[in-house]
């Protein structure tokens, strides 16, 4: 396939309005609204428990800052929230502050000048040495030395598991490599009502070809399989092939053998027996706790391993920062509002709303939070799961190589139109022409 073939000419075309268009001057000084007060706008997550948490936040801001008053507003939907803020910068509408910002985006955001860089403050280094670890601190520097957003949440991917549906099966202890999760998904995949179809699967994933859904099957199993690694070292292409190959070949297996369905499912299946097994992320706990039945008794484990892996259990961690827009007209009083939703009394409503962990260090030790835990059993796996996490790789072209991950997945995982080596190895060049083309 020639290099057109893996371009995304919707993204690039944005990218070029957004380029062209600018996006306000960095430099920018804090104004007035005209009586008093200045107001600020900002972009929380639309999903039910992060804007409930958002909105207590803002009102308890609100109330202690009569000078700086703060608009909420849930980020529009889309089909993603890196395309909404696209297009929000494009038309010159994005708002003061937003903690929904996916890492893998914002080199393309400062490329156009959209973001402001918080290490200009005179308190950033404080700010974030106490609170964030340091790895994590030299992870989200862009490369022109500066840092643009605050590491704010990660959601480490685990399985969520129907716990009687696996004892239904004889199997009560959640199986720990591949060939233990086939083992069990040949015990549990089955037709229930005699009518020759099955009915009753192990799990599903979402198998259309889009760039995001790859978050929650390959990547997490080859951040996995592959003991930590991204797909990047320090900005060259590293992908671990013999990790590669037993995540296609994983996947491959699954969908094979009927494990998991080739078509979609209708609902929650999870939540309705459909289903014993689900990749997901903390913020699934509330959803449950919410919606589930009182007969569904669950849990959640580390994700699968190859069976020759030893060491530690990596996952993907699915981090989400917080920015200042560059077309603040607030920059300091945007500060102020970070650093107070950046706060241990925030990182407690953050665990306590919306069921997702902060990044802070030492957090099950804290014994701010060890109350909570204590009371939050299946909280506190992911918070232990969250000091091995992994993100993405902060490099330009992510979304494309992304695109190209998905493509490969579902020839080669879902329909096995090709052998799990090959389609390693296709997709890597796919890699390597959209960073060959793109630069």
């Amino acid at each position: 396939m020639g290099k057109t073939g893996y371009r995304n000419p919707v993204y690039c075309m944005a990218f070029l309005l957004l380029a062209l268009a600018g996006c306000g001057d960095p430099s920018n000084p804090a104004g007035d609204s005209g009586n008093g007060v200045t107001t600020l706008t900002y972009w929380s997550a639309p999903n039910p428990q992060e804007y409930a948490m958002a909105q207590d936040l803002v009102a308890e801001w609100n109330r202690d800052n009569p000078h700086i008053q703060v608009k909420l507003q849930a980020l529009p939907a889309g089909q993603s929230s890196e395309e909404v803020l696209l297009s929000a910068m494009v038309a010159g509408t994005t708002p003061d502050v937003c903690s929904n910002i996916w890492p893998g985006v914002t080199n393309d955001f400062i490329r156009a000048k959209g973001l402001y860089a918080l290490d200009r403050f005179g308190d950033f280094e404080q700010v974030m040495t106490e609170r964030v670890p340091e790895d994590i601190i030299e992870s989200v520097r862009s490369a022109d030395g500066h840092i643009y957003q605050i590491p704010w949440k990660t959601n480490p991917i685990m399985v969520q598991y129907n716990v009687t549906m696996f004892e239904d099966a004889g199997i009560y202890e959640f199986p720990r490599t591949y060939s233990a999760f086939l083992e069990a998904a040949a015990k549990i995949t089955r037709d229930n009502d005699g009518d020759g179809r099955m009915d009753q699967w192990m799990g599903f994933r979402d198998i259309r070809p889009i760039w995001w859904q790859r978050y929650y099957d390959y990547y997490t199993s080859y951040i996995t399989a592959s003991g930590g690694k991204t797909f990047f070292d320090k900005g060259e292409l590293a992908i671990d092939r013999k990790a590669s190959d037993q995540v296609f070949s994983f996947y491959q297996s699954l969908y094979d053998n009927g494990y998991f369905p080739r078509s979609s499912l209708q609902g929650n299946a999870f939540l309705y027996d459909v289903i014993a097994t689900e990749f997901t992320g903390p913020w699934n706990i509330a959803y449950l706790e919410n919606n589930a039945p009182a007969s569904l008794r669950y849990d959640f484990a580390p994700v699968p391993v190859p069976d020759d892996y030893e060491g530690d259990i990596y996952s993907y961690g699915d981090h989400k920062n917080i920015v200042i827009f560059s077309t603040t007209k607030h920059p300091e009083e945007s500060w102020e509002f970070v650093k107070y939703l950046t706060t241990r009394e925030a990182d407690y409503k953050l665990l306590n709303f919306a069921r997702q962990i902060p990044v802070r260090k030492n957090l099950l030790e804290d014994p701010e939070f060890e109350a909570f835990f204590r009371d939050n059993p299946m909280l506190a796996r992911f918070a232990e799961q969250a000091a091995y996490t992994r993100g993405v790789d902060s490099i330009r072209d992510l979304k494309e190589i992304l695109d190209a991950v998905a493509r490969y997945y579902e020839k080669s995982s879902v329909y096995g139109a090709i052998p799990p080596g090959q389609a390693t190895e296709e997709m890597i060049e796919a890699i390597r022409v959209i960073r060959e083309w793109n630069h």
